[in-house]
């Protein structure tokens, strides 16, 4: 009767377990080297693609009244992260930018568009698991100029500053400073502000004018570990 009574007892104990588990399914395990890989994530150096949309307007050094607009370009180039110690990184870049303005004046409407190498040295903090700042100087390399005046009735365009001759400065130091946010582990949203330091008037040349490219940007970064 005592064999019994136990082989009953454990069978129904077997059916509440099978029932149970049917049911109520144990949680998911991953295997310890994927949730190492996500742990581990952050003391990677990554490489990465990054592009986007360039709102650039200039500030006036001398304070000449010259009053310009907002022109568009993009950016495009390649990143590359170091970890240092959590929660700071280094990020590099190398951008082809495009910058300029526009302006109207008594002649007609005058439209400037140049051509940069920007090279971004910048400190990573982040202040949260998908959400990080930026700040540091950059080194910005100009590579081409062209002028466009336009009278309504005629269009001319000119190539210019593009010898060493000609007084323009070829090499800015300048800073930026900026915010990022994780859309996914490898797809950056990105806003930031940079700033020229130096005047585009090298030797004070009279006919080169003197301000300072200023750049809003946004847009993406692609990340690949």
């Amino acid at each position: 009767m005592k064999k019994s009574t136990l082989f009953l007892a454990i069978a129904l104990l077997t059916s509440i377990s099978a029932i149970a588990q049917r049911r109520y399914p144990a949680p998911r395990r991953y295997p310890a080297s994927s949730q190492r890989r996500v742990n581990d994530d952050y003391n990677k150096v990554k490489f990465g693609i990054v592009g986007g949309v360039n709102l650039s307007n200039v500030v006036d050094v001398n304070d000449s009244r010259f009053d310009t607009d907002t022109k568009a370009g993009l950016n495009i180039g390649l990143s590359l992260d170091v970890p240092i110690i959590k929660p700071l990184s280094f990020e590099g870049e190398v951008l082809y930018s495009q910058k300029g303005y526009r302006a109207a004046t008594i002649d007609g409407d005058f439209t400037q568009r140049n051509h940069f190498i920007d090279v971004p040295l910048l400190a990573k903090l982040k202040l949260a698991p998908q959400f990080n700042v930026v700040v540091g100087p950059q080194i910005s390399f100009l590579m081409s100029t062209q002028n466009i005046y336009r009278n309504g009735f005629t269009t001319i365009r000119e190539d210019v500053y593009t010898r060493d001759a000609d007084g323009y400065n070829k090499a800015l130091i300048g800073g930026v400073v900026g915010v990022g946010i994780d859309l996914s582990p490898n797809v950056e949203l990105r806003g930031r502000y940079t700033l020229d330091l130096q005047s585009t008037n090298r030797d004070r040349v009279t006919y080169v004018p003197q301000y300072r490219n200023q750049v809003f940007q946004i847009g993406l970064g692609f990340k690949f570990f």
